[in-house]
């Protein structure tokens, strides 16, 4: 394990020190191994870990006090300057096996300067939530946030949007960045042009340090480009999984492109431009179709902030890279799930727009689709006996069938994991999330979370 503390050489202004929550329990309820070595946490007793990520004392030669982060955000595209850590800190930064700095932030750790009058608790629910989120989108190829540790922490919870008392609990989620482009924004605001030099130069020297020699002049337009080109790839993973983060705005989105922080999620049943994850999105402006454009939105926000840094055609320009990233990646992302070598810009984009537009007429199952196609024709006998076999009869999926024919598995593609021998894929929708859920509430049986982990598990192990 090999701590650091390189956020708080920001200084003064970007962070308030906090103390965590005093909780009544402690009850361990998940710890990422995986995600544990990564870092070096794994040897951790769970006597250890519970010490560290419920009771929050200090890592060694990491954070003496933990940091809530100060930002500020556009929510639903209204400014809000009165953001901030409300129910997390960042509570210590390690290395990983790579030497790349990662974050260990909280979520429902108490209350900090930034609580707004809430009491900085996260419920049980939204920590199973949390962890199922995450550990699908790792399994289905997405740069997410992961979540090493949930902790039961014995408190009842009032909630307007579920029932209510509810059980209590607090996450950590290790991530490669909690720098937002509302981090930008709040500096922005206030017109403090050295501190916004300050984190610009933070930012590239630790997420983006190939870009530290283009200079003063250059380095804010190179910075955008590549942060859009990342935020670019997360977006088109989503759309390639079928998921919707639900709530895009500005505070939710990084420097390194990483998904995190995950509330009212979805995964789509079938193919839907218009599908909402989120109950209050009335207007649907973070639907899963909307998703890129809020995406590119958010980042011209992140270009207005790095204006008085750089030139007004240089970021033009960074910004700009954005679309085309977007484009490529899900070419990328849809034949990486298929498992399918690419064949040429042309001809892939040509495959990709046939299956989104077969997704949408057939409204075949969205998941079940990519389970049956992998490796293209290789699975052709495999398809023939899915539940969803008649949907391949759908005079759409024509063009499709012509194109795998053409098309070869990527190399060290094949159909001999036991994943690939089931009828239908391991798919986490609100109604199989809530059977997760209703036996915990019930009866503290956590059978069907554990079950459903270890699957998520054979899933990604099979897509290698």
């Amino acid at each position: 394990m090999k701590t650091r503390t390189t956020h708080a050489e920001l200084g003064e202004g970007f962070f308030d020190l906090v103390k965590p929550a005093a909780f009544p329990q402690t009850i361990l309820r998940y710890r990422n191994q995986r995600a544990a070595a990564s870092v070096g946490l794994d040897l951790l007793s769970d006597e250890q870990w519970i010490a560290h990520f419920g009771r929050f004392e200090p890592l060694p030669g990491s954070f003496v006090q933990p940091l809530a982060l100060r930002y500020h955000g556009h929510q639903f595209q209204t400014y809000n300057a009165d953001l901030g850590d409300g129910r997390g800190f960042l509570f210590a930064q390690l290395e990983d096996q790579d030497g790349r700095l990662m974050d260990l932030g909280t979520k429902g750790s108490g209350r900090t300067p930034w609580s707004r009058g809430g009491d900085g608790r996260l419920t049980l629910k939204g920590g199973v939530r949390e962890v199922l989120a995450t550990t699908m989108l790792e399994a289905l190829g997405v740069n997410t946030s992961r979540s090493l540790s949930l902790i039961e922490t014995g408190e009842e919870l009032e909630r307007g949007d579920e029932p209510s008392p509810t059980r209590s609990s607090v996450l950590v989620r290790l991530s490669h960045s909690h720098v937002r482009i509302g981090t930008f924004q709040r500096l922005s605001y206030f017109k403090e042009t050295e501190r916004l030099q300050t984190l610009l130069d933070h930012s590239v020297l630790t997420y983006y340090p190939e870009l530290w020699t283009d200079g003063d002049n250059a380095r804010a337009a190179s910075f955008l480009g590549a942060v859009a080109e990342n935020v670019a790839k997360t977006g088109a993973r989503w759309i390639v999984a079928g998921f919707v983060h639900g709530v895009l705005n500005t505070d939710n989105i990084n420097v390194t492109g990483e998904s995190f922080d995950y509330g009212p999620w979805r995964f789509l049943p079938t193919y839907d431009p218009a599908f909402t994850a989120a109950y209050f999105d009335e207007s649907g402006l973070y639907a899963f179709g909307r998703q890129p454009d809020a995406l590119a939105w958010n980042l011209t926000r992140l270009a207005e902030c790095l204006l008085p840094l750089g030139e007004h055609e240089a970021l033009e320009v960074g910004l700009n890279r954005f679309w085309p990233a977007f484009r490529h990646e899900v070419w990328t992302a849809m034949l990486g799930r298929l498992g399918l070598a690419p064949q040429g810009d042309e001809r892939d984009a040509s495959l990709v727009t046939d299956i989104f537009a077969f997704l949408y007429e057939s409204q075949a199952p969205y998941e079940q689709f990519f389970f049956d196609w992998r490796g293209g024709s290789l699975s052709a006998e495999r398809a023939a006996a899915s539940p969803s076999a008649e949907f391949y009869q759908h005079p759409s999926f024509t063009p499709i069938r012509d194109a795998f024919a053409g098309y070869e598995p990527t190399v060290g593609v094949t159909l001999e994991h036991a994943y690939w021998q089931r009828q239908k894929p391991r798919t986490m929708l609100i109604d199989e999330m809530e059977a997760i859920w209703a036996p915990i509430a019930e009866s503290d049986d956590w059978g069907a979370f554990h079950t459903a982990l270890s699957e998520i598990d054979e899933m990604r192990r099979a897509y290698g």
